[in-house]
């Protein structure tokens, strides 16, 4: 179920849109003409550059939002990708019926400032981490995130059960898969990860986290969402 601050705004007139695995949601530079509520699944953000390297941003789950920008602007565009991780379903409400019951509601509008306020400290810890402490940092934190949203603790670590290629790593780390390749193979010699068939096994914690300075944020606001 949805938590109480995303709960009011399935009673605003909307729809369920269903998705397949792989299937996009909207696309980069596509006229924006919903708002939307992750139902079920996984919903990956990213932004494409002209030389076709993906930063990928956010994986969404239930509760998430997505195509908050467009809200309030005369031109409607998404900035960003959207496509199914996994098999999703997401609640559509076009802007202007959404705009309109957050101005007749006020606490519809309350609980919309409380969902943005937490998506922003989410955005800002992530870029925090890319422009303070590099590349390496970047792959330290996306993994973090990654435990801190779906991970498992066991055998004295965290496993991270997320069918995720190296490729789609590098991309939220904002690096090549090269690059990648050899941090991964340096952690794993130096004892911090392991594998256990497709999944990453983090074995030191501790130790990412220092390298991070995660104390100095909420876990509430260190996922991958």
């Amino acid at each position: 179920m949805p938590d109480a601050l995303v709960q009011p705004f399935y009673e605003v007139p909307g729809r369920i849109v269903s998705l397949h695995k792989n299937e996009y949601l909207f696309h980069e530079g596509g006229a924006a003409k919903y708002f939307y509520f992750v139902h079920s699944g996984q919903i990956r953000i990213s932004k494409s550059a002209d030389s076709g390297r993906v930063l990928s941003l956010r994986l969404a789950h239930q509760g998430s939002v997505i195509g908050e920008l467009p809200l309030y602007q005369k031109r409607r565009v998404y900035i960003f990708d959207a496509i199914a991780k996994t098999a999703a379903e997401v609640y559509a409400i076009e802007y202007p019926v959404l705009e309109h019951s957050l101005e007749e509601h006020p606490q519809l509008a309350v609980n919309m400032l409380k969902i943005m306020a937490k998506h922003m400290r989410k955005q800002h810890h992530k870029f925090r981490d890319l422009l303070l402490y590099g590349k390496k940092g970047a792959v330290y934190s996306t993994l973090i995130r990654m435990a801190n949203s779906y991970g498992r603790e066991e055998d004295g670590g965290v496993l991270i059960p997320l069918e995720m290629t190296n490729q789609e790593l590098a991309d939220y780390s904002a690096m090549s898969r090269e690059s990648l390749n050899r941090l991964l193979s340096e952690m794993k010699r130096d004892g911090i990860i392991a594998y256990r068939g497709s999944f990453i096994f983090l074995r030191d914690m501790a130790y990412l986290r220092q390298e991070v300075r995660c104390e100095s944020c909420g876990a509430e606001d260190c996922i991958i969402e």
